[in-house]
């Protein structure tokens, strides 16, 4: 029971940075749930959380005039460098859901505020180095206090690591196992996911320390080759090739998903005694990828230096992002070929706008299946993967709400 000095906690979701571009697309998304959180069967309480007060309450108004109901919605004033808004936000919550990034810069102070305030935290970042980063400082606290606290809930990388396990689950159990995804998509980038990416290349030496110190680090799911039960998880070596089956060039996609996903394979027995996984974008002509491969790569120089890299910085500002129309024209699919033993397995993972309409319904139904489904969720606390917090009880929720999973062929 909180004391009387501490709030009550009043709020299944808290979403935090809701005025940002994704965030306000996940308090919309909340808001057009017509039932509670639990398929109607619980109320659900929430709030939108922010620096702003002003631009919040805009916002709500916002929100009632797309669902009279919004009226209840909770506004609560957070910034990340205010360490006691964070601590009272945390513990009116059940759930916290953040969408503020770059996530390396004081992200972790809202992971320890939840822990300290008794909250599950879900985020959508693909930065490799916080996530890291918050698996050295918090996983021993956030176990200990039986905390979940999930990140890479958008689409880093909830379609590849539930995908994974979605394809483990239709193989031979027992058995080693062998999955490579392969990822297509239509999309468009926002000035927040502009910031984070620019951020990340030019922290890269940073972001090595705290990968080198996560692999030395004495946690269940660390990123060692062995398991912490003895079971051996591996990256498959990736290679440019053709793939006739897909019709188009496979290229390695050097993202965070592949680590995700083998991070869960650590984590659930199901993945089989051993497990190897390589991730791949498509592209049907091979100058695109060449095309692609020069572009990042003036960028990633440009991302070193400090001047140059302000200029990339002041292209797209945090907040802005591509409109509805653009929106609706965008897609995903992440196909998935598996192999245990004499069996082959191919399935897809697909859906809308991979970038903002498909990762705010990711978050939301995450926090939602966190808040209401707890009592079908895996008995687990720490840093976690979405296949190790919530596995098939958030399949059924993203099926429920649109994305697709599906078997497209089956062979022995």
């Amino acid at each position: 029971m909180p004391s009387q000095n501490q709030p009550q906690r009043d709020c299944d979701i808290v979403i935090f940075g809701a005025t940002g571009f994704t965030g306000r697309l996940v308090a919309e998304y909340l808001a057009d749930q017509a039932g509670g959180g639990n398929g109607g069967a619980e109320p659900m309480r929430w709030a939108i959380a922010g620096r702003h007060s002003e631009k919040l309450e805009q916002l709500k108004n916002t929100l009632e005039q797309r669902n009279p109901a919004c009226s209840s919605v909770g506004v609560i004033q957070a910034e990340l460098h205010d360490w006691a808004s964070l601590v009272f936000m945390a513990q009116r919550a059940r759930v916290v859901l953040t969408t503020v990034g770059p996530f390396i810069k004081d992200g972790d102070r809202l992971v320890h505020a939840c822990i300290t305030g008794g909250a599950d935290y879900v985020d959508i970042t693909g930065e490799p180095e916080f996530v890291d980063s918050v698996i050295n400082q918090f996983y021993a606290q956030a176990r200990e206090s039986g905390r979940r606290i999930v990140n890479c809930c958008g689409f880093d990388s909830i379609p590849h690591d539930l995908g994974a396990l979605y394809t483990v689950e239709q193989l031979p159990e027992g058995v080693p196992i062998e999955i490579e995804g392969f990822v297509r998509s239509r999309g468009s980038v926002s000035g927040g996911t502009w910031q984070s990416a620019i951020t990340a290349m030019a922290r890269l030496r940073a972001s090595r320390r705290q990968t080198v110190a996560h692999r030395a680090g004495n946690t269940a799911d660390r990123s060692s080759t062995e398991s912490s039960s003895g079971r051996r998880v591996y990256a498959i070596k990736p290679r440019l090739r053709y793939h006739r089956d897909l019709k188009g060039w496979v290229f390695p996609l050097p993202t965070i998903d592949g680590s995700i996903v083998r991070r869960s394979a650590r984590g659930i027995e199901r993945y089989g005694p051993s497990f190897g996984y390589a991730h791949y974008g498509v592209s049907r002509a091979l100058h695109r990828i060449a095309m692609l491969g020069a572009g990042l790569g003036v960028v990633f120089a440009l991302a070193q230096l400090g001047p140059t890299r302000n200029f990339l910085l002041e292209r797209k500002k945090s907040g802005q992002g591509p409109d509805a129309r653009e929106r609706a024209s965008n897609w995903f699919e992440v196909k998935f070929v598996g192999k245990a033993d004499n069996t082959k397995v191919i399935t897809r993972v697909s859906g809308g706008d991979p970038g903002y309409g498909e990762t705010a319904k990711m978050a939301a139904e995450a926090a939602l299946c966190l808040a209401f489904d707890r009592d079908r969720l895996p008995d687990v606390a720490g840093v976690l993967t979405p296949a190790i917090a919530m596995g098939d009880v958030l399949i059924e929720r993203l099926q429920k709400a649109g994305l697709r999973f599906e078997v497209l062929q089956t062979s022995q």
